[in-house]
């Protein structure tokens, strides 16, 4: 077998339709876009237009709104804590901070504003936890091994009525 003997496997190469080449072709003349207008050029999407009646989107109701002051926060449960202690990618002799659970790789605090401890599973060891949020089970759950967690976030005082 020679270089220039090198073929496809018959069938491999779909022959694209050759548009615009007489009405002998099938698709001559408009090239299958019918006559004029704007969907018979190029580069056009009509997204949800949906030919002069009002579009679903216009005419669903909108509820609610978006608060664009919302604090996102990376979730960080008790259970993937322990599992780090019995890795060794955290030391739970040292205080834990978000930094060091960043090096760990137990967050990623890309888009995100802090970290949130959850109660998502259970905590043998006496740590000193420094995060963001933290819940009030994994607080107790934290403090029942002999730990402590200090939050940074503080939460909004109630509104009296």
């Amino acid at each position: 077998m020679k270089l220039n003997e090198i073929r496809d496997n018959p069938g491999a190469r779909l022959k694209s339709k050759r548009l615009g080449r007489g009405i002998g072709s099938g698709k001559g003349k408009t090239s299958g876009k019918g006559v004029k207008g704007q969907k018979a050029r190029e580069g056009v999407a009509l997204n949800g237009f949906e030919g002069g009646q009002l579009p679903i989107y216009r005419r669903l109701p909108k509820r609610g709104f978006t608060n664009v002051n919302r604090k996102e926060y990376a979730a960080l449960n008790l259970a993937a804590l322990e599992a780090a202690f019995e890795s060794g990618r955290l030391d739970a002799g040292q205080p834990i901070n978000e930094a060091a659970l960043l090096a760990a790789g137990l967050v990623r605090l890309g888009k995100v504003d802090g970290v949130s401890l959850l109660a998502k599973g259970a905590i043998t060891r006496a740590v000193h936890i420094e995060v963001s949020r933290a819940s009030a089970a994994a607080v107790a759950a934290v403090e029942q091994a002999g730990g402590t967690v200090k939050t940074l976030v503080q939460k909004p005082a109630a509104i009296p009525a």
